[in-house]
């Protein structure tokens, strides 16, 4: 049987890292995005994995990537965006350096709509194409108008989660009648550099919910925002 072609950006360590080992271990030929090339290679050699140069601050980068994937497989079955950054979290809204918030946007949000333009021709090659966008509760509107909701109200980070979940609802209807599912992520808090070693889950259960997704049935959902299989309020 032929092995399902799954690339992950931002996947030299953390959630990514784990995303691409669970991947692996189902039988995917993962190909690991991440920025810095040795840390990269070094990842992936450690989990018997290809390595694929993706910097989400240089578009240059996903023409190369997309052109080497359709040279070597002429198709992409899986796409986790996973990459993000998340500097501002802690900081109220009003005092956000504006450098900071565009940042936050360029890598969380138009890095990630770039680079899915580019590979979405490869998608549509598949027989069951899925996209995974890595979210994060704190994008979830529903939680940061409710006062009473323990998440952090930093406007960069969340604000971009919250332009991401637009991307995956949109992107999804309009992909509705195509077998391509694109849903949102919500790994939980977990123990990486972003969340911290104060977080109550381990990496291993934080790629869950992004291979739960990854690998979903034809009659599984899209334009949704879960953690494991539940579905979280927009």
């Amino acid at each position: 049987m032929e092995k399902k072609i799954a690339l992950i950006t931002g996947a030299n360590k953390g959630i990514g890292l784990e995303t691409a080992r669970q991947l692996a271990g189902l039988g995917y030929q993962v190909l690991l995005g991440a920025r810095k090339e040795a840390e990269g290679r070094a990842a992936a050699e450690s989990i018997g994995v290809q390595f694929v140069h993706l910097d989400m601050s240089d578009p240059a980068t996903f023409r190369a990537a997309a052109d080497k994937i359709a040279a070597e497989y002429g198709r992409l079955d899986v796409l986790v965006n996973n990459a993000g950054i998340g500097p501002d979290n802690g900081l109220k809204p009003s005092e956000s350096p504006m450098a900071m918030i565009r940042e936050t946007f360029e890598t969380n949000v138009f890095a990630v709509v770039e680079l899915t333009q580019v590979l979405l021709p490869l998608l549509r090659k598949s027989d069951a194409g899925r996209v995974v966008n890595l979210s994060s509760i704190l994008g979830s509107l529903t939680m940061n108008s409710d006062y009473a909701a323990p998440v952090w109200r930093s406007f960069g980070y969340n604000g971009s989660k919250a332009a991401l979940n637009m991307f995956t609802a949109t992107l999804a209807f309009e992909l509705k009648d195509t077998p391509i599912k694109v849903n949102s992520a919500h790994p939980g808090w977990v123990k990486t550099d972003l969340g911290g070693e104060g977080a109550s889950l381990e990496v291993s259960d934080g790629a869950k919910t992004s291979v739960r997704l990854a690998t979903l049935p034809a009659d599984g959902p899209t334009g949704g925002y879960f953690h494991g299989e539940d579905r979280l309020p927009w």
